[in-house]
């Protein structure tokens, strides 16, 4: 009787998490590989011919840029983060704890903000190659970002944060007497480092490589804004979707897609052909004082520079919000300064309407995300049926898909009445972007909620069931408390994430719902560049104030909710 009962509420739990990933995780991709084999009525397999074999190989050439800049963002950003990591985690000088934390300052920046400060600092009119250039007396300005160059550099920027975080965590688990044991046996620096250490990080580092690869095969707002006319696969979806080639953007899709879940079997099969876990429980990370005082010193000098070259986009998009539309127009350097921005934003309604839908259509997905993550966790973790990979593949499938497929998938499936979406036609109103949003974000709350629930032993619940109390009761008043810190830190960087939305946005939305991405890129083709900024550091203020909450109330840190 009692094996009886919990096979039914096994059922009665998993019933709504499948019928949500099959109405809008697994059909929608459905939807958009069966337009992809779509021309003109027939099944053909004549779109991906044409893809592969068209004259200007437009597609292909899209293809291969998308393919190898992401593969070389995942070797700048490695080259960058994991150094950082080994710096701040193995060593002690003045200045390192305050140089730690602000490595992680890029994290702050939404995709669009940062190619935006990018854009003012480094481009051609920008502001610190024009100082150079009447600094020194020069008649051109000597460098500026842009094309291939200017991608990678953003993608480093803002990327190489994903690699320092998790490699971070994973050195301060390493048992320091692993290492000693190699030292005393004769082992070289580099033979420790190379037969010890970097095995027990190659978690972590295929972690971050996954992470890299993926964004950087989604990138739109860099491409978009700072590569003119250079071709990667997911602007061409953009191009084919605006010029109603639907059925070239839905193989253009499923290509993109097949791209990014190949790499992701690759580096799970690399990481999968051994064992990385210590036998050893570990003593925590030993930093080592720097005693030489010409490195210490240069170590300081160099944890300067890196501050500030960190932080110079956030003064800048912080400084240009301060700067009035129509003041600044042929100078080379703003000169009026002023709250004015802000004061629009707060007092015109249509300012601050973007603003309004963001927190709105935000708000709406996040109490999705935050319902649907924490049952679609639970049954995972803590029940037992047939199936239960094949459901966490699903789950896993938006964090998989770049943006810009989810919001063509979307298209492809509620562009007409249908059950899932109760008749209706989702596309062009009002709620197809909340929904995107709550696709997109699913994987986020899942996984904080797993790490939290995979530690709560089974014998909690079972007690509280011992004495009487229903499950209803006992999820409320036992396990949700407990597990509470881990659900809100999942649901916190999704709220952000949601804010700060661009690639799906650009596809979904409507002139009534456009949030505040679509606004700063609307701005910028105003060259409102004032209002844009001023609307970027409302982003900026509201992931860093997440952050600081999960942080500071939750004692989550951001690198726990990525890995």
């Amino acid at each position: 009787m009692m094996k009886n009962r919990e096979h039914r509420l096994t059922l009665i739990l998993l019933l709504p998490v499948l019928l949500v990933l099959i109405a809008y995780v697994l059909y929608p991709s459905l939807r958009t590989i069966m337009e992809s084999l779509n021309r003109d009525g027939s099944f053909t397999l004549v779109n991906y011919q044409d893809f592969f074999t068209q004259e200007s190989k437009t597609n292909l050439e899209a293809l291969w840029n998308s393919v190898y800049i992401s593969v070389l963002s995942v070797l700048a950003s490695a080259a960058i983060g994991i150094p950082l990591a080994f710096i701040f985690n193995r060593y002690d000088f003045p200045g390192r704890s305050f140089f730690s934390t602000a490595a992680i300052m890029p994290i702050v920046l939404p995709s669009l903000v940062g190619v935006m400060a990018f854009m003012f600092l480094y481009g051609e009119t920008g502001l610190v190659p024009n100082a150079i250039k009447d600094l020194f007396g020069l008649e051109k300005v000597p460098f500026k970002i842009g094309g291939i160059s200017g991608i990678l550099i953003v993608h480093a920027y803002t990327m190489y944060v994903y690699f320092y975080m998790t490699v971070s965590s994973a050195i301060n688990k390493i048992d320091p007497s692993l290492e000693e044991s190699a030292y005393n046996l004769g082992a070289s620096r580099f033979q420790v480092f190379w037969k010890v250490t970097f095995p027990l990080l190659t978690p972590a580092i295929v972690a971050a490589s996954l992470l890299v690869f993926m964004i950087s095969m989604a990138s739109f707002s860099a491409p978009f804004l700072l590569a003119g006319g250079f071709r990667v696969l997911s602007l061409q979806i953009y191009f084919s979707k605006i010029n109603g080639d639907l059925e070239v953007a839905a193989t253009q899709s499923v290509i993109l897609s097949i791209v990014s879940i190949s790499f992701l079997l690759f580096m799970r099969w690399y990481q999968n052909r051994k064992d990385y876990r210590m036998a050893t429980k570990g003593i925590g990370a030993h930093r080592s004082e720097v005693s030489n005082p010409v490195l210490k010193w240069a170590l300081v000098l160099c944890g300067v520079i890196g501050v500030i070259v960190l932080l110079l986009p956030h003064f800048t998009i912080l400084l240009l919000s301060l700067v009035p539309d129509g003041t600044w127009t042929w100078q080379t350097y703003p000169s009026v300064f002023s709250f004015e921005n802000y004061r629009l934003l707060l007092e015109d309604p249509n300012i601050f309407k973007p603003l309004k839908n963001s927190l709105i259509l935000s708000f709406i997905a996040t109490a999705g995300n935050l319902v649907f993550g924490v049952l679609a966790s639970y049954v995972l973790v803590k029940r037992k049926f047939v199936g239960k990979s094949l459901v966490d593949i699903l789950v896993m499938i938006p964090w998989a898909l770049p943006a810009t497929v989810i919001g063509m998938n979307l298209i492809f499936a509620f562009n007409e009445p249908n059950v899932f979406s109760f008749g209706n036609i989702l596309v062009g109103t009002f709620w197809i972007l909340p929904l995107a949003y709550f696709i997109r974000h699913i994987p986020l709350v899942v996984r904080s909620t797993n790490a939290v629930l995979e530690q709560l032993d089974d014998s909690i619940e079972e007690a509280s069931r011992s004495l009487g109390a229903k499950w209803s009761y006992t999820f409320r008043r036992v396990i949700l408390p407990i597990i509470m810190p881990g659900v809100l830190s999942g649901t916190l960087l999704a709220f952000v994430e949601s804010v700060g939305e661009f690639p799906t946005s650009v596809l979904l939305y409507t002139l009534s719902n456009r949030p505040i991405s679509i606004e700063i890129m609307n701005q910028l083709r105003m060259f409102n560049m004032g209002q844009a900024a001023a609307y970027g550091m409302i982003q900026i203020m509201l992931i860093a104030l997440v952050l600081f909450i999960s942080n500071r109330f939750f004692g989550v840190k951001a690198e726990k909710s990525l890995s």
